[in-house]
């Protein structure tokens, strides 16, 4: 399991093919990753859940690829 305290503010989220799928806005709680608005595509910031985080070295790296992230994270304004 990944601690929290690994992930910080602006870290780039890469999915696990290797495609970026956004930078670390905050952490949303202890159990969601918020993503910046400014680096969406459509605007938004999108929710991931810390369970999705495969391992945390220079970046975050999530277990799902790209095209499940996108479909399955949540979104806010």
């Amino acid at each position: 399991m990944i601690s929290a305290d690994q992930i910080r503010e602006h870290m780039e989220v890469r999915a696990a093919d290797g495609t970026h799928v956004g930078s670390v806005d905050h952490l949303d709680g202890p159990t969601r990753i918020k993503l910046t608005k400014l680096d969406s595509e459509d605007g938004k910031h999108h929710l991931i859940p810390i369970d999705w985080v495969d391992h945390v070295d220079a970046h975050v790296h999530l277990s799902k690829n790209a095209r499940d992230v996108r479909m399955q994270w949540a979104t806010i304004n």
